[in-house]
């Protein structure tokens, strides 16, 4: 059984011997952070290589691998690095660590693996293997806990194995829909992810480095901002006419901006820990606008997927990402010019790839371009810079 570290009368974990391990596996953030970073560098130019032509290789890599892979292989390791670390202080329990953490992120590699070099009915066992394997681990520190309000997050991880499940019977024949439409509501269930953990940590963050005015939390608007969310994944799944997409998707965009307008986020610009957040959140309104103009077959699909994949999902995750990792490390929650250069990196490459899928045909691969360049610059800067971090021990002599 795993050693449970006491809480001081402040509710903060004190400090116990060092785990037996290597510093790689001594909390969830470590080895998957690293994991999802060296896959970003590495993945999309190898996807836009095949795709442009540049590269001819005997694996077939097309556009349902890339989207794919990065849902279900970066934003999912992202996603459950988070939810250990945020497991662990939620409830002062140990998440897994050491040998079970690395068997857990092994099989994640594998899944990678497996998605591009694996026949595709033993890449879609592996694969989906990866999110039960790590989500029960979670559930039991949850429920040993007894931390009910958290256990909705396996909720939103069971729709997302869901949906990883629908895309693989896609890619097997065994359903008739396409992929994509999988990857899509995937997204989408990422969003009330983000919808979920933003509102909970994007004000209390806001409030503690601005101090007044504070940034306010209205538990009402935020239970109408997932609802509607949830409403707008319904009706874009199911045949339902345009103008109720757009009407659902508008009244949560809405609702989303009255959200963040109440983060007080024209005080942040002087914390680049901040407005990273605040800007990356400000995407999911707007993908969700581009979604329901796209119903009206007025943009294209592809410009709000990506406004919502690569603005607020990878932009919230890189701006979590740094921020956990120098907390968990035992560093300042301070940004220096590294962390400056990947929030300006990430934000460029939203903006490069969402207006590739709105401007004429001539500009589309230029922009694509400059977007991949972006996208794996902030990944590559993140891991010249973080790496260390998540490999060696923590600065202040504490465990995890």
């Amino acid at each position: 059984m795993a050693r449970i570290s006491k809480l001081d009368p402040h509710g903060q974990i004190q400090a116990s011997p060092p785990a037996p391990c290597a510093p790689l596996w001594r909390l969830g953030f470590r080895p998957f952070y690293l994991l999802a970073a060296a896959f970003a560098v590495l993945a999309i130019p190898f996807w836009l290589a095949n795709y442009l032509g540049w590269l001819v290789t005997p694996i077939h890599v097309d556009v349902f691998w890339h989207a794919h892979e990065m849902v279900f292989g970066f934003a999912v390791a992202v996603i459950i690095g988070f939810l250990y670390t945020a497991g662990r202080n939620w409830t002062g329990l140990w998440t897994p660590r050491g040998h079970q953490l690395a068997l857990i992120a092994g099989l994640w590699l594998l899944g990678r693996l497996a998605m591009l070099l694996a026949d595709p009915r033993l890449a879609a066992v592996v694969d989906l293997a990866f999110l039960p394997a790590a989500a029960w681990p979670l559930y039991r520190v949850l429920a040993r806990g007894q931390n009910k309000r958290n256990l909705m997050l396996l909720v939103i991880l069971f729709m997302l194995w869901i949906a990883d499940l629908i895309y693989h019977g896609c890619r097997l024949g065994m359903l008739t829909s396409s992929p994509l439409m999988a990857i899509e509501a995937a997204i989408l269930v990422i969003v009330m992810l983000e919808s979920v953990i933003g509102g909970r940590v994007i004000p209390p963050f806001t409030t503690n480095a601005i101090g007044q005015p504070r940034a306010t939390i209205r538990p009402r608007l935020d239970r109408w901002v997932i609802g509607t969310t949830a409403t707008t994944l319904l009706v874009w799944l199911l045949p339902s006419p345009g103008w109720l997409v757009l009407m659902t998707a508008s009244v949560a965009a809405i609702l989303h901006g009255l959200r963040l307008s109440g983060w007080r986020t024209r005080h942040v610009w002087r914390h680049p820990l901040l407005w990273i957040l605040h800007l990356s959140y400000a995407w999911i309104p707007i993908g969700l606008v581009l979604l329901g103009l796209s119903a009206m077959n007025i943009v294209t699909v592809s410009a709000a997927f990506h406004a919502l994949a690569v603005g607020s999902m990878a932009g919230l995750m890189v701006g979590m990402i740094t921020r956990t990792a120098l907390g968990h490390t035992g560093r300042p929650l301070a940004a220096g010019l590294p962390e400056i250069v990947m929030y300006g990196l990430i934000l460029s490459a939203a903006i490069a790839r969402t207006a590739a899928a709105l401007v004429p045909p001539a500009l589309y691969q230029s922009l694509l371009i400059f977007s991949m360049l972006c996208w794996s610059a902030t990944f590559a800067v993140y891991l010249a810079v973080y790496g260390p971090y998540l490999v060696n021990a923590r600065i202040d002599g504490l465990e995890g």
